[in-house]
């Protein structure tokens, strides 16, 4: 939950990790999504309440937590499920389990699946985190948009970081017609 200049700068540190001199081709996409370095998951058990999801999410900086039960995935409760399910609602956040709250069965990808695979499935579901998960059902990572937009990103760099932070802040702003 962070604004769009810290974002930046998470995303510029980040790339200064990330290898440079690489070329983007076509089968940079069919990488498995371990090559965009997915974060740990957050974690919570489904009788968690809402309010103690936020207060993870808000420490640890991020948009979502995974919920799980016998420690297999049962859903994700993510920023968007604040402002759809709770806000607004009546429903008193301190007093809600997380499972009441979250999205169940969320769509998943697994160590092997592309980063065009995750794409996609972002792309048209309207992700911005989709779990990882092992062949048990157990979460072990998370992937997000900021993920995707470091890897590709980072084939481009000199392009991207060269740019000035306010792309028409130092043109000189003149009336028009004057």
């Amino acid at each position: 939950m962070s604004d769009d200049g810290e974002f930046i700068e998470e995303c510029i540190a980040d790339l200064e990790h990330a290898e440079r001199g690489k070329v983007f081709d076509e089968h940079l996409l069919r990488r498995p999504v371990t090559d965009l370095l997915p974060a740990d998951p957050l974690v919570t058990e489904a009788q968690t309440s809402a309010l103690e999801a936020v207060s993870m999410m808000q420490e640890a900086r991020t948009g979502c937590v995974l919920v799980v039960r016998g420690g297999k995935l049962k859903g994700i409760f993510t920023e968007r499920d604040v402002l759809t399910r709770i806000v607004g609602r009546g429903v008193d956040p301190a007093k809600v389990p997380v499972r009441k709250v979250m999205t169940a069965d969320p769509e998943t990808l697994r160590s092997t699946d592309s980063v065009a695979y995750a794409l996609n499935k972002m792309s048209l579901g309207g992700y911005r985190h989709v779990p990882l998960v092992n062949k048990a059902g157990a979460p072990v990572g998370i992937v997000t948009v900021k993920d995707i937009i470091i890897y590709l990103v980072s084939f481009f760099s000199k392009s991207v970081l060269n740019l000035p932070t306010q792309p028409r802040g130092n043109y000189t702003r003149e009336r028009e017609g004057a």
